[in-house]
């Protein structure tokens, strides 16, 4: 497997209706005040705006020459724009609409591993892979079962081996904005192993899916999806408001452990999460909460999920997918956290300046 890999593990992030459907309604958006202590934090970069793209997902890969390029998902234009992730400098745009490999409609999570590029298709029903740097289509896989795909995080299990896990957010009603009644909800999330053999092609097996399906603790409407290998978690964001948007907890195989966040942790929309892994173990959760006007980024620590701050940039906002890159890049010795901003644009923040500011574990900082 490439040897960048580990460089690259520590960069995916994910986050995450019909194929005819339009988009679900939009939530409206929640004004209200930052939790007490949020810091606010300079951007180090927000790219310029793109407004007909409508941004979602963002996912790092690292380069041969050394640079860092970072992918969007661009839902209403049915393709992926590549950026520089040290200077937020659009380099270019891949794919149109369409059903074939290399054609995306309305692509949503990405995630990256290794070489590979991994896009989830909301109205083709499924993932599609690609190799970098070229955007060479490979393969799909989920298409007789994803009904609404968003959100994708990878587990690498064993060498040329994945588990991919896919949240499925499909919804009924004239305006696609009713969540499936309670037995239907245990298909919240769907399970891929894939293989890669030693020429690139890929394989792959459906493992099921999963969703506890409790009045108290369904996943009701589901898109970021994060994973953390080493402590066995999945932290899959619920962003329905009525019954309190959080980010709830399961095994990587799938079971519920009953734990959430705690009650009013977020005021408005719990949207993307993705794992700041650190030195020797440590790190933190990094997660959003739509608030308006300014996104507000929440930080937990990684083993208890007990916050420890929360910062806010000077002008991000209506965030839906987020990036951890832990790796050191020419421009951010200690890696960044990128974020989409209100659609059209990405932002970075410096996660030396996040660790200072809010106090967080020196392992972070090495």
């Amino acid at each position: 497997m490439n040897s960048r890999l580990v460089a690259v593990l520590l960069a995916t992030a994910l986050l995450s209706a019909c194929a005819s459907a339009p988009p679900r309604p939009a939530e409206p958006r929640r004004n209200a005040e930052p939790p007490p202590g949020t810091r606010s934090l300079p951007e180090r970069f927000v790219s310029t705006p793109q407004a007909r793209d409508e941004l979602d997902s963002l996912a790092t890969w690292p380069a041969a020459d050394g640079s860092t390029w970072l992918i969007a998902t661009a839902k209403s234009t049915h393709r992926l724009a590549v950026y520089d992730a040290d200077s937020g400098q659009r380099l270019r745009e891949f794919g149109e609409k369409g059903e074939a490999l290399g054609q995306f409609k309305r692509p949503n999570g990405v995630a990256v591993f290794g070489d590979y590029l991994f896009v989830a298709e909301r109205d083709n029903h499924r993932v599609q892979v690609l190799r970098l740097p070229e955007f060479a289509p490979l393969a799909s896989f989920g298409e007789a079962q994803l009904r609404s795909p968003y959100g994708l995080w990878l587990n690498e299990t064993a060498p040329d081996e994945l588990e991919v896990y896919v949240t499925d957010n499909f919804m009924y009603g004239a305006k696609f904005d009713q969540v499936p009644p309670l037995n239907e909800l245990d298909q919240r999330v769907r399970r891929y192993r894939l293989r890669f053999d030693a020429d690139g092609r890929v394989g792959s097996e459906y493992l099921g899916a999963f969703g506890d399906t409790s009045e108290q603790a369904a996943l009701r409407i589901v898109e970021s999806i994060a994973g953390d290998a080493a402590g066995d978690r999945l932290l899959i964001a619920d962003e329905d408001l009525g019954h309190g948007s959080t980010l709830r907890e399961y095994s990587l195989a799938g079971r519920a452990t009953g734990r959430a966040l705690p009650a009013g942790s977020f005021a408005a929309q719990a949207e993307g999460v993705a794992l700041w892994d650190c030195a020797r173990g440590g790190g933190y959760w990094i997660a959003v909460d739509q608030l308006d006007p300014q996104t507000v980024f929440h930080v937990f620590e990684r083993d208890s999920l007990r916050p420890v701050g929360s910062f806010r940039g000077e002008r991000t906002a209506h965030t839906d997918g987020i990036a951890v890159h832990a790796a050191a890049t020419r421009a951010f010795p200690y890696g960044a956290l990128y974020a989409v901003d209100d659609d059209r644009s990405v932002a970075a923040f410096d996660l030396g300046e996040v660790a200072r500011a809010l106090q967080l574990q020196s392992d972070c900082l090495d």
